[in-house]
């Protein structure tokens, strides 16, 4: 069992940065592949980052390549979302997810525990 909490969403200028966390109980953490999804009013909820558990590969939807930085630390149970250059079209409710074993990483059902979700406001 994986309880995962995120943190560090808010209300950000277009241009400007936030990095979100999300912090996993248990003491598998590392064993587990980890995703970031987020999910906008009225739209459904969208692939943004990923990582392998071993932190070697890293996956980014198109729409965040080259803006966001998906990293994780095993030593502290926590992974993190870097968000720089951000734009309107990244406001959304943002949330971490964990899976064994993924063969796709976009994919939502793949995914076992999710957090609660924090919310990304980018103003313009």
């Amino acid at each position: 069992q994986v309880q995962l909490v995120e943190s560090g969403g808010g209300l950000v200028q277009a241009g400007g940065s936030l990095r979100l966390s999300c912090a996993a109980s248990g003491r598998t953490f590392s064993t587990y592949d980890m995703g970031w999804f987020r999910q906008a009013p009225g739209k459904e909820r969208e692939f943004v980052a990923a990582i392998r558990w071993i932190a070697v590969s890293t996956y980014y939807a198109d729409s965040v390549k080259g803006r966001f930085t998906i990293s994780r630390d095993n030593t502290k149970n926590t992974v993190y979302l870097q968000m720089n250059s951000l734009k309107p079209e990244d406001t959304a409710v943002y949330y971490c997810a964990a899976g064994r074993g993924l063969r796709s990483y976009s994919e939502s059902g793949r995914y076992d525990y999710w957090g609660q979700g924090t919310q990304v406001t980018v103003s313009s």
